[in-house]
């Protein structure tokens, strides 16, 4: 995995309690509630993320995924605990 960018961001502590509930039903922290939420957004406005490079061939490949739930959709995203959808 490639390595992640730190970054400092102000909230209003409003949108931040708001995010933080999200969060908490959606069994994430607050930060990967943020990428989700970024994502989300990302994807609506037709600019999703590009795609990892490929890993070179003499690297180990990535395990399968386990069949003991919902795999993550093709972006990364992992649907809410529960398997239910939530509407925005």
């Amino acid at each position: 995995m490639a390595e992640r960018k730190k970054l400092l961001l102000r909230l209003d502590p409003q949108v931040y309690q708001a995010v933080a509930r999200w969060a908490a039903d959606d069994l994430r922290s607050v930060n990967a509630q943020i990428e989700y939420a970024l994502r989300l957004a990302l994807r609506a406005a037709g600019r999703p993320p590009r795609a990892e490079a490929p890993a070179p061939a003499d690297a180990p490949a990535a395990d399968p995924p386990s069949s003991d739930g919902p795999a993550p959709s093709e972006d990364g995203i992992e649907p809410p605990a529960g398997g239910e959808a939530r509407g925005a």
